[in-house]
């Protein structure tokens, strides 16, 4: 089940937590590439390590609503980073999805990795960018339209199933304890 709008315009904390488990789905080139999210961070724009933190930019503007949709941007000249914008339109929230567990399309995802192993292939916010194919011109992008990248519902996790950490490769706000990924999942970036 494709999920609602209304199930981004809640807190960032709560849906970060809420999204583990999900099914990030991206369609291809015809095909379905289709990882389980295992590991999130959240920000928020009194976070300083948030792009909002300072205000709006044309950068960041997609953070600030409405929820739902795809905030994708580019790193150390380099990387992509797909984040979820989530909370009510107007105050910069979101949720970077940080590894996935590989599910379907994985042959694909190797070809776009460059034939990394299954455990490398989308375990980091990077990596998984490079193997869904996300880039800047998915930023924006309605992730509750259902097509070419959403996320699905997938199972609950019980909250002792979920680890609570601080952030990781941030200096500004490295103590928040705003990261939670699935317990004994070799998927996740770091433990």
């Amino acid at each position: 089940m494709l999920l609602p709008r209304q199930f981004y315009a809640r807190d960032v904390l709560i849906v970060a937590k809420d999204l583990l488990n999900c099914y990030l789905v991206r369609e291809y080139n015809g095909h379905l590439l289709i990882g389980k999210i295992v590991e999130t961070e959240a920000y928020h724009q009194n976070d300083p390590a948030c792009h909002a933190y300072r205000g709006k930019t044309k950068r960041n503007e997609v953070m600030f609503g409405p929820p739902g949709h795809a905030y994708v941007y580019f790193t150390y000249g380099m990387h992509y980073c797909f984040n979820v914008v989530t909370g009510a339109i107007g105050r910069a929230e979101a949720v970077l999805i940080r590894a996935l567990e590989p599910v379907k399309g994985i042959d694909i995802i190797k070809t776009l990795r460059g034939g990394k192993s299954e455990r490398e292939l989308l375990s980091g916010p990077a990596k998984l960018t490079q193997g869904l194919a996300i880039d800047l011109k998915l930023n924006g992008h309605d992730l509750t339209g259902g097509k070419i990248l959403y996320i699905t519902k997938g199972e609950p996790v019980a909250e002792e199933d979920i680890v609570v950490t601080t952030r990781i490769g941030i200096n500004a706000g490295k103590d928040l304890p705003y990261r939670f990924y699935l317990k004994n999942n070799k998927y996740v970036s770091k433990k």
